[in-house]
């Protein structure tokens, strides 16, 4: 067994077990998770998944992997965008935010495939998918890097791969984020989904994850090309996008 660690939050775990503790937050959270998208960003999440959505720009009959996908806001308008003719692949590695997700697609009468699992290892042949995408699941992983290569093999040669996630904020603004991540944040996880600890475990991976160039050039290393980004809410928030040569 390896005795290698890595971060969780702020501490230091062994990494066999990061996975099991982010599912336990998730599990959770999963029945509130909308709801506290909705207060935590003042609805901001909204934008910034519309503006992945256009990014991705998913057309009639192509398939889509949303990896991560979680309450499938984007496998939702993905399904709707690829029509009856394409393909939307949720996956995540919680079964309770699957079925939310699940559900959710359902509910506007739509049918998605799901899989349960691991994003650093995806049950998918090389080469299947017209497009990739992950939102605010990236800084979940033990191994973004195995990840990132992941999501680079499953793509097609042309295709494309997204990554929505909390990025490095604009330096003036770094006080008063800093002020409400670790102050309000928890708060609204207290009374609103009654798990303090989750929302502390957030506001602390978001600190953890790479920034914007970082994550630009770890795209690069996992065979990805043309990679840029795109802050959202002067980079609360960052868009990559990369190609599959």
């Amino acid at each position: 067994m390896s005795d290698k660690t890595t971060h969780f939050g702020y501490r230091e775990v062994p990494e066999a077990e990061k996975a099991a503790r982010v599912g336990e937050v998730f599990t959770s959270v999963a029945t509130s998770y909308d709801r506290m998208n909705d207060l935590m960003s003042l609805g901001m999440h909204r934008l910034w998944k519309r503006f992945a959505i256009a990014m991705a720009d998913v057309r009639p009959g192509q398939k889509v992997l949303d990896v991560a996908s979680g309450s499938g806001d984007l496998a939702l308008a993905f399904a709707r965008k690829a029509g009856p003719t394409g393909l939307v692949v949720m996956t995540d590695i919680n079964g309770e935010m699957l079925a939310v997700g699940r559900d959710k697609v359902i509910d506007h009468g739509l049918l998605s495939p799901q899989a349960l699992c691991n994003g650093e290892r995806l049950p998918f042949p090389d080469d299947t998918f017209d497009c990739v995408t992950i939102a605010f699941g990236l800084r979940n992983f033990t191994h973004k890097d195995r990840g990132l290569a992941e999501f680079a093999r499953v793509a097609r040669p042309g295709g494309r791969v997204l990554v929505l996630e909390f990025s490095k904020v604009w330096k003036p603004l770094a006080r008063p984020y800093d002020a409400y991540s670790f102050n309000v944040l928890p708060w609204l996880g207290r009374h609103v989904a009654k798990d303090e600890a989750a929302y502390q475990y957030l506001a602390e991976s978001i600190r953890m994850h790479p920034d914007q160039e970082t994550l630009k050039a770890m795209m690069e290393t996992a065979g990805l090309v043309k990679v840029e980004y795109f802050n959202l809410t002067m980079g609360v928030v960052a868009l990559h996008r990369g190609f599959k040569p």
